[in-house]
Protein backbone atom coordinates (compact mmCIF):
# COMPACT_ATOMS: atom_id res chain seq x y z
CA UNK A 1 0.00 0.00 0.00
CA UNK A 2 2.79 2.44 0.87
CA UNK A 3 4.54 2.35 -2.53
CA UNK A 4 1.19 2.92 -4.24
CA UNK A 5 0.46 5.95 -1.99
CA UNK A 6 3.88 7.39 -2.81
CA UNK A 7 3.18 6.98 -6.52
CA UNK A 8 -0.16 8.81 -6.21
CA UNK A 9 1.38 11.65 -4.19
CA UNK A 10 4.21 11.97 -6.70
CA UNK A 11 1.72 12.17 -9.57
CA UNK A 12 -0.28 14.89 -7.79
CA UNK A 13 2.89 16.88 -7.09
CA UNK A 14 3.95 16.67 -10.74
CA UNK A 15 0.48 17.79 -11.87
CA UNK A 16 0.46 20.83 -9.55
CA UNK A 17 4.01 21.73 -10.55
CA UNK A 18 3.02 21.59 -14.22
CA UNK A 19 -0.02 23.85 -13.65
CA UNK A 20 2.02 26.33 -11.61
CA UNK A 21 4.68 26.47 -14.33
CA UNK A 22 2.11 27.19 -17.01
CA UNK A 23 0.52 29.93 -14.90
CA UNK A 24 3.86 31.61 -14.15
CA UNK A 25 5.35 31.16 -17.61
CA UNK A 26 6.03 34.39 -19.42
CA UNK A 27 3.66 34.82 -22.40
CA UNK A 28 5.28 35.27 -25.81
CA UNK A 29 6.23 38.84 -26.65
CA UNK A 30 4.03 40.76 -29.09
CA UNK A 31 6.77 43.20 -30.07
CA UNK A 32 7.93 43.92 -33.63
CA UNK A 33 9.55 41.25 -35.78
CA UNK A 34 11.53 41.98 -38.95
CA UNK A 35 12.73 40.14 -42.02
CA UNK A 36 16.40 40.00 -42.99
CA UNK A 37 15.87 42.95 -45.35
CA UNK A 38 14.42 45.15 -42.55
CA UNK A 39 10.75 44.75 -43.46
CA UNK A 40 8.23 44.56 -40.63
CA UNK A 41 6.29 41.33 -40.31
CA UNK A 42 2.55 41.87 -40.00
CA UNK A 43 1.31 41.08 -36.46
CA UNK A 44 -1.24 38.43 -37.39
CA UNK A 45 -2.80 38.22 -33.92
CA UNK A 46 -3.32 41.96 -33.43
CA UNK A 47 -7.05 41.38 -32.92
CA UNK A 48 -6.17 39.70 -29.61
CA UNK A 49 -4.42 42.89 -28.46
CA UNK A 50 -5.94 45.78 -26.50
CA UNK A 51 -8.57 47.77 -28.38
CA UNK A 52 -8.12 51.54 -27.95
CA UNK A 53 -10.63 53.36 -30.13
CA UNK A 54 -12.48 53.67 -33.44
CA UNK A 55 -12.77 56.64 -35.76
CA UNK A 56 -15.33 57.21 -38.50
CA UNK A 57 -14.36 59.04 -41.72
CA UNK A 58 -11.50 60.78 -39.92
CA UNK A 59 -9.11 62.91 -41.98
CA UNK A 60 -6.38 65.33 -40.95
CA UNK A 61 -6.56 67.03 -44.35
CA UNK A 62 -9.63 69.28 -44.77
CA UNK A 63 -9.33 69.05 -48.55
CA UNK A 64 -9.49 65.25 -48.58
CA UNK A 65 -12.66 63.84 -50.15
CA UNK A 66 -14.01 60.47 -49.00
CA UNK A 67 -15.94 59.90 -52.22
CA UNK A 68 -18.89 57.55 -52.13
CA UNK A 69 -17.58 55.34 -49.33
CA UNK A 70 -17.19 55.59 -45.56
CA UNK A 71 -14.43 54.15 -43.39
CA UNK A 72 -14.01 52.99 -39.80
CA UNK A 73 -10.51 53.06 -38.28
CA UNK A 74 -9.89 50.69 -35.36
CA UNK A 75 -6.76 51.00 -33.23
CA UNK A 76 -5.12 48.18 -31.27
CA UNK A 77 -1.92 48.12 -29.18
CA UNK A 78 0.23 45.24 -27.97
CA UNK A 79 -0.56 44.26 -24.36
CA UNK A 80 2.91 44.95 -22.96
CA UNK A 81 2.82 48.53 -24.21
CA UNK A 82 -0.70 49.09 -22.91
CA UNK A 83 0.26 47.90 -19.43
CA UNK A 84 3.29 50.20 -19.40
CA UNK A 85 1.18 53.16 -20.52
CA UNK A 86 -1.25 52.63 -17.66
CA UNK A 87 1.69 52.87 -15.25
CA UNK A 88 3.69 55.70 -16.85
CA UNK A 89 1.42 57.64 -19.20
CA UNK A 90 3.72 57.08 -22.16
CA UNK A 91 4.80 54.32 -24.54
CA UNK A 92 7.71 51.95 -23.87
CA UNK A 93 10.21 50.69 -26.40
CA UNK A 94 8.77 48.02 -28.74
CA UNK A 95 5.27 49.55 -28.74
CA UNK A 96 3.15 48.54 -31.74
CA UNK A 97 -0.04 50.39 -32.67
CA UNK A 98 -2.14 48.85 -35.44
CA UNK A 99 -4.70 50.93 -37.31
CA UNK A 100 -7.19 48.71 -39.13
CA UNK A 101 -9.36 50.36 -41.80
CA UNK A 102 -12.72 48.75 -42.56
CA UNK A 103 -15.41 49.75 -44.98
CA UNK A 104 -18.64 51.04 -43.45
CA UNK A 105 -22.03 49.55 -44.26
CA UNK A 106 -25.44 51.10 -43.70
CA UNK A 107 -28.27 48.85 -44.84
CA UNK A 108 -28.41 45.18 -44.06
CA UNK A 109 -30.53 42.89 -41.95
CA UNK A 110 -32.64 45.02 -39.57
CA UNK A 111 -30.43 48.16 -39.70
CA UNK A 112 -32.25 51.15 -41.22
CA UNK A 113 -30.14 54.07 -40.01
CA UNK A 114 -26.51 54.76 -39.17
CA UNK A 115 -23.38 52.80 -40.04
CA UNK A 116 -21.65 49.65 -38.88
CA UNK A 117 -18.38 47.98 -39.76
CA UNK A 118 -18.33 45.64 -42.71
CA UNK A 119 -16.12 42.65 -43.35
CA UNK A 120 -14.10 44.39 -46.08
CA UNK A 121 -10.60 45.33 -44.92
CA UNK A 122 -9.22 48.38 -46.69
CA UNK A 123 -5.69 48.33 -45.31
CA UNK A 124 -3.49 48.55 -42.24
CA UNK A 125 -1.00 50.98 -40.81
CA UNK A 126 1.42 49.99 -38.06
CA UNK A 127 3.22 52.55 -35.89
CA UNK A 128 6.27 51.05 -34.20
CA UNK A 129 8.56 52.35 -31.49
CA UNK A 130 11.99 50.74 -31.77
CA UNK A 131 14.60 53.04 -30.32
CA UNK A 132 17.64 51.03 -31.43
CA UNK A 133 16.43 50.66 -35.03
CA UNK A 134 14.89 54.01 -35.99
CA UNK A 135 16.71 57.38 -35.65
CA UNK A 136 13.48 59.09 -34.59
CA UNK A 137 12.51 56.13 -32.36
CA UNK A 138 9.20 55.67 -34.25
CA UNK A 139 8.40 54.41 -37.75
CA UNK A 140 5.32 53.81 -39.90
CA UNK A 141 4.59 50.77 -42.04
CA UNK A 142 1.70 50.42 -44.48
CA UNK A 143 0.20 47.01 -45.23
CA UNK A 144 -2.26 46.09 -47.94
CA UNK A 145 -2.38 42.39 -48.81
CA UNK A 146 1.25 41.57 -47.98
CA UNK A 147 2.56 39.94 -44.84
CA UNK A 148 5.59 42.23 -44.70
CA UNK A 149 6.06 45.93 -45.36
CA UNK A 150 8.89 48.39 -45.86
CA UNK A 151 9.22 51.39 -43.59
CA UNK A 152 7.41 54.49 -44.84
CA UNK A 153 10.12 57.07 -45.74
CA UNK A 154 10.68 59.70 -43.05
CA UNK A 155 9.93 62.37 -45.64
CA UNK A 156 6.25 61.33 -45.61
CA UNK A 157 3.74 63.75 -44.08
CA UNK A 158 2.69 61.29 -41.37
CA UNK A 159 5.95 61.86 -39.47
CA UNK A 160 5.77 65.63 -39.41
CA UNK A 161 2.03 65.57 -38.65
CA UNK A 162 2.46 63.27 -35.68
CA UNK A 163 5.46 65.22 -34.48
CA UNK A 164 3.55 68.50 -34.54
CA UNK A 165 0.13 67.45 -33.23
CA UNK A 166 0.42 64.24 -31.19
CA UNK A 167 -0.66 64.40 -27.56
CA UNK A 168 1.85 61.83 -26.28
CA UNK A 169 5.19 60.74 -27.74
CA UNK A 170 4.24 61.30 -31.42
CA UNK A 171 1.00 59.32 -31.02
CA UNK A 172 -2.55 60.68 -31.23
CA UNK A 173 -3.56 59.78 -27.69
CA UNK A 174 -6.02 62.71 -27.87
CA UNK A 175 -8.25 60.30 -29.81
CA UNK A 176 -7.91 57.44 -27.27
CA UNK A 177 -10.60 58.24 -24.68
CA UNK A 178 -9.41 55.82 -22.00
CA UNK A 179 -5.73 56.83 -22.22
CA UNK A 180 -5.91 60.62 -22.50
CA UNK A 181 -6.97 61.07 -18.84
CA UNK A 182 -4.06 58.85 -17.77
CA UNK A 183 -1.57 60.91 -19.77
CA UNK A 184 -2.95 64.10 -18.23
CA UNK A 185 -2.67 62.69 -14.71
CA UNK A 186 0.91 61.55 -15.36
CA UNK A 187 1.92 64.88 -16.93
CA UNK A 188 3.04 63.32 -20.23
CA UNK A 189 0.98 65.48 -22.59
CA UNK A 190 3.22 67.22 -25.12
CA UNK A 191 3.68 70.99 -25.00
CA UNK A 192 2.69 71.19 -28.67
CA UNK A 193 -0.69 69.58 -28.03
CA UNK A 194 -1.33 71.68 -24.93
CA UNK A 195 -0.64 74.80 -26.98
CA UNK A 196 -2.90 73.52 -29.75
CA UNK A 197 -5.87 73.17 -27.40
CA UNK A 198 -5.07 76.35 -25.48
CA UNK A 199 -3.83 74.77 -22.27
CA UNK A 200 -0.60 76.16 -20.77
CA UNK A 201 2.17 73.62 -20.47
CA UNK A 202 3.19 72.44 -17.03
CA UNK A 203 6.44 73.85 -15.62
Amino acid sequence: MLPKMNTVLLSVMVLFSSVAFRQNATPPSSGPEYTNDAQLKFPERYREWVYLTSGFDMSYNPAMQMGDHHVFDNVFVNPEAYKAFLETGTWPDKTMLVLEARGAESKSSINKKGNYQGTDLMGFEVHVKDEARFPGKWAFFGFDDGKTAKMVPVSADCYSCHGAHAAVDTTFVQFYPTLLPIAKSKGTITAAYQKEIGTPARK
